[in-house]
């Protein structure tokens, strides 16, 4: 019987300890977002006095404010011009501290500025137009030591242009004329730049856009999709928005690095991946470094279109490759296939249950002038090597596929094998 007394006792001190130490620990948080609390109000009533000493000497050396979508910028300096500039442009500034919210060593504040848009400075690079303003937003502050390390503030941009004038008031007949322009021109730029996606095969969607028909293919994985190729860079909008829709995009895999394949590429944000001798194209010059200078070769007005094409409409830039593949390797359900002459580390998918293959420049199903034609090998000036060309197209051949994509254009379908080893044979 002592025992078990003894057990419930040690028992109760233990609770008793943990109570305490919970309650120190709450202690301790609040003690440290009252700190955070008080300099923030500091910092803000001093911005409503418009005393700008003041409010930078709050600031550690070298703390970060970032305004979303405004400014991104460091103290002391950056934090002087910022406050400075909306005092200028704001002489009857009022800052007030609706609501805050506080934890160790951050505090969230809601404010409310007012004020008249009167000068004499500008705001932005906005001359003042006399315009009352009334302005929201939220400030995520980071305080410690006793000065505040960063700024991750938020605040509604469209109301101060409306208020200002720089944009219409919100639902007037001048509003929807305006939104009426831009959806015009978001129509007329989708339908020049690229299709809606088109379901080719089980799981396999592809895009296709302008200039040169550029084919990108999205196919499912893993509840989001695996891009095969990157198409040309006006395409961006379209294979963003068609990715969206199948579930997001996980990750590219270029066929091959030239700039009509990478051009999304390098905006979408997501994991791309290419054969290893591919890298340095992709990274770099995107095929010209073994393509003739000035694309000599080409006939003249082609020429000179090809080069404006690569420059303004085809190329995105150089992509950072994040991992490599090689033949035998699997994505999303393909075998990944090595193809090399259009370029080095061209690559091929091929599905064997359905022997569907997506090739990219394997082969062209359209001619320089960018009209239909029956399969053939790409331009010899736009090739690697044109007679490794020719043999990879007969390794494709070989695998006798019920339908080959390729990066432009159409498909092949009916006799592949003979239509394809024709290709290689020809000139």
């Amino acid at each position: 019987m002592a025992d078990q007394e003894s057990a419930s006792e040690t028992g109760a001190k233990v609770q008793e300890v943990a109570a305490s130490m919970q309650q120190l620990a709450s202690t301790r948080k609040r003690i440290s977002g009252s700190k955070a609390e008080a300099v923030t109000r500091r910092y803000f009533a001093a911005i409503d006095a418009r005393d700008l000493d003041t409010a930078v000497s709050l600031w550690a050396q070298g703390g970060r404010e970032n305004v979303r979508g405004r400014v991104d910028a460091l103290a002391p300096q950056g934090v002087r011009e910022f406050i400075g500039e909306l005092i200028d442009a704001v002489p009857d500034l009022s800052m007030q501290v609706v609501s805050t919210t506080a934890q160790q060593d951050r505090c969230g504040v809601h404010w409310r500025l007012t004020g008249t848009f009167a000068g004499p400075g500008s705001f932005g690079g906005v001359a003042p137009t006399g315009s009352p303003i009334e302005l929201e937003g939220f400030d995520l502050i980071t305080v410690r030591d006793g000065l505040i390390q960063s700024n991750d503030a938020f605040t509604d941009s469209m109301t101060f242009a409306r208020q200002i004038g720089m944009m219409p008031s919100q639902d007037s007949s001048a509003e929807q004329r305006m939104m009426g322009a831009f959806n015009a021109k978001t129509r007329l730029t989708s339908g020049l730049a690229a299709g809606p996606a088109e379901l080719v095969a089980e799981g396999v969607w592809v895009v296709q856009g302008q200039p040169g028909r550029c084919n990108v293919y999205l196919i499912e994985d893993d509840g989001g999709v695996t891009l095969f190729d990157g198409g040309a860079r006006t395409m961006i909008r379209a294979v963003a928005s068609a990715g969206a829709k199948l579930g997001g995009i996980r990750r590219i895999v270029l066929g091959h690095g030239h700039t009509d394949h990478r051009g999304v590429a390098s905006a979408l944000g997501v994991p791309v991946l290419c054969h290893p001798d591919e890298v340095v194209d992709a990274e770099g010059s995107g095929g010209f470094r073994y393509w003739p200078e000035g694309l000599r070769g080409l006939p003249t007005p082609l020429r000179q279109a090809h080069r404006l094409m690569h420059r303004y409409a085809w190329d995105g830039g150089p992509v950072k490759i994040s991992g490599t593949l090689v033949e035998g390797d699997e994505v999303a359900g393909f075998k990944v296939v090595h193809l090399p002459g259009h370029a080095p580390g061209l690559i091929a998918l091929w599905r064997e249950s359905d022997r569907l293959a997506l090739s990219t420049d394997c082969f062209y199903t359209l001619d320089m002038w960018g009209r239909d034609c029956p399969p053939r090998v790409p331009a010899a000036l736009y090739n690697f090597d044109t007679e490794q060309a020719r043999a990879s197209i007969r390794k494709l051949a070989a695998l006798e596929p019920a339908a080959a994509w390729p990066g432009h254009a159409k498909p092949v379908t009916g006799d592949v094998r003979t239509q394809l080893e024709r290709a290689a044979d020809a000139g």
